[in-house]
C-alpha cells in the first residue's frame, strides 16, 4: 500500500493548474444516463473515484471513451443492466447518483445503499422521500434500493436539511419527470449549479439555479451536449492553506475565486495577501499564520471539506482558535493524528480548541478519510523532520497527482510504494 514521504520546511512557491472538481464531476457522469445521445464532459480529473464511477457506469452499459486530453464521451443508449452492485458501490457514497437518473428514463433502478469515507452519518432517505413523493414504488430489500415507476411525476419536496447529492439525484430525476418539480432547501453548492448547467445544456428545463428553491420542468427527452466541469474549489483551498502555513508565495491557475469566498476571507483573516483574477487566484504570506475560527455549514457559509485543513493552519498558528463541525458528526478523526505530530487539540463536542505552537515534529501517521489526508500532509510540509503518511488511497479519491503538484512548488513530498 502507498504512502507519503513528506520532508518538512519547505516554502511554497510557484504556479500550478488545479483540476476539475470531482464533486461537480461525479454527478455529471451520472447524468449521461439521462439521455441516448452522447454527453461529452471536458476538464475531467484522473481520480479513484472517477474512475469508479466509470466502472460502474460502463457496467450499467454506458459506453465510455477517455481521452489524453481530460475528456471523456458518455453514450448510454443500451444498458444491459438497472443494477448498481454492491461491489462496484461500497467504496463511494456518490454512486447512488445513478439511482434518480436510471429510474426517470427506465422506470425502473436497483442501487446498492453506499459506502464511502467514514465521517458520520449520511442517510439516503431524503433521496427516497423525494422520489416516492414523484410516484416511485420503493423498497430497501437485502441492502439494495430497489426503485420502479410507469413515469415519474412533478411534486413539491421539501427537504428537512440541506443535501448535496440529495438535491442533485433530484434535479436529475425531475428533468425527465411529467409536471413540474419544486426542491425547497436545495443546497446552492457550486458543484449543484454546475450539474444544471450541464443538464440545461442537455435540454432540462430548470429555473433557481444557485437558489434554494430550483424549479424543473421535465421533458419528453434530453439530447446530447459538451460540458466542461468546474475548477476544484477544495482543492484550490488546500493549496492555498498550504501556502499560507509554509509562509509562501503561489498563484492557482484554472480555477474561480467566486466559488471560495468564505475560505479566502479566513484566509484574509490569517494575515494572508490574496488577489484574484478571472480565472487565478495568488496568495502570499509574511510571517506565522495569525489563529482564526471557522464553524461549517453548507454553501454560501465555511465548507467542511476545508475544515481539517483549516485545523492543521491552526496547530502552527499564533494564538487560539474555535474550529467547530456542524455537518458530519465524525469528521474530527485527523486530531489524534494531528496530536502524534505534537498539536495542542481538545475536542468538545463537535467543537476543537487549537493552540498553536510554534513547531510540530515529523511522525509516521495514517489517514482516516478524504480531507484529513490532505490536512496531516498540509502539517507534514511545516513540521521538523521527515512525516511518513500511511494509508493515502484516500487521498487519490480526491486529490490528482498530489505530490507532483506539490513538488512543482518545491516541497520535499515523494510516493513510497
Amino acid at each position: 500500500m502507498d504512502k507519503l514521504a513528506i520532508q518538512g520546511g519547505a516554502r511554497l512557491q510557484g504556479e500550478i493548474r488545479i483540476s476539475g472538481a470531482k464533486n461537480a464531476a461525479l454527478p455529471i457522469l451520472c447524468a449521461g444516463l439521462l439521455t441516448a445521445d452522447t454527453l461529452r464532459l471536458e476538464n475531467l480529473p484522473k481520480l479513484k473515484d472517477i474512475s469508479t464511477s466509470l466502472t460502474l457506469l460502463g457496467h450499467i452499459g454506458m459506453q465510455v471513451s477517455l481521452d489524453d486530453k481530460n475528456g471523456v464521451d458518455l453514450q448510454a443508449a443500451h444498458l444491459h443492466t438497472l443494477e448498481a452492485p454492491y461491489d462496484l458501490v461500497k467504496t463511494m457514497r456518490a454512486s447512488i447518483l445513478v439511482l434518480g437518473p436510471m429510474l426517470a428514463r427506465y422506470g425502473e433502478a436497483r442501487v446498492s445503499l453506499p459506502g464511502g469515507c467514514a465521517i458520520g452519518s449520511r442517510p439516503v432517505d431524503l433521496h427516497i422521500k423525494g422520489l416516492q413523493a414523484m410516484g416511485a414504488e420503493i423498497h430497501i430489500e437485502h441492502g439494495y434500493i430497489h426503485a420502479k415507476v410507469t413515469r415519474l411525476q412533478g411534486a413539491r419536496i421539501f427537504m428537512d436539511t440541506v443535501t448535496v447529492t440529495g438535491t442533485e439525484n433530484l434535479m436529475m430525476a425531475a428533468t425527465l419527470a411529467n409536471g413540474i418539480t419544486v426542491l425547497e432547501n436545495a443546497a446552492r453548492e457550486p458543484e449543484v449549479t454546475d450539474l444544471a448547467h450541464c443538464l440545461i445544456a442537455m435540454g432540462a428545463q430548470i429555473e433557481g439555479v444557485g437558489s434554494d428553491t430550483i424549479t424543473i420542468t421535465g421533458v419528453e427527452s434530453l439530447h446530447g451536449a459538451t460540458h466542461a466541469i468546474m475548477a476544484d474549489r477544495i482543492e484550490t483551498g488546500t493549496y492555498l492553506v498550504a501556502a499560507a502555513m509554509t509562509q509562501g508565495r503561489v498563484k492557482l491557475l484554472g480555477t474561480r475565486a467566486d466559488t471560495l469566498d468564505a475560505v479566502l476571507e479566513k484566509l484574509r483573516e490569517a494575515g494572508a495577501q490574496i488577489d484574484v483574477e478571472a480565472d487565478s487566484i495568488s496568495l502570499s504570506m509574511q510571517g506565522r499564520p495569525r489563529a482564526v475560527s471557522v464553524k461549517t455549514a453548507p454553501y454560501p457559509a465555511f465548507p467542511t471539506d476545508m475544515q481539517a485543513q483549516f485545523m492543521a493552519m491552526n496547530c502552527i498558528a499564533d494564538g487560539v482558535s474555535r474550529v467547530t463541525e456542524t455537518i458530519f458528526e465524525n469528521r474530527f478523526m485527523h486530531v489524534q493524528e494531528m496530536q502524534r505530530l505534537g498539536a495542542s487539540i481538545e475536542i468538545e463536542g463537535n467543537t476543537a480548541l487549537v493552540r498553536g505552537v510554534e513547531q510540530l515534529d515529523g511522525a509516521v501517521v495514517m489517514a482516516t478519510d478524504l480531507r484529513a489526508s490532505a490536512s496531516l500532509v498540509l502539517a507534514a510540509l511545516v513540521a521538523e523532520g521527515e512525516t511518513v503518511i500511511e494509508r493515502i488511497y484516500h487521498i487519490d479519491r480526491g486529490y490528482e497527482c498530489i505530490e507532483e503538484k506539490f513538488s512543482q512548488l518545491g516541497a520535499r513530498i515523494r510516493r513510497v510504494h
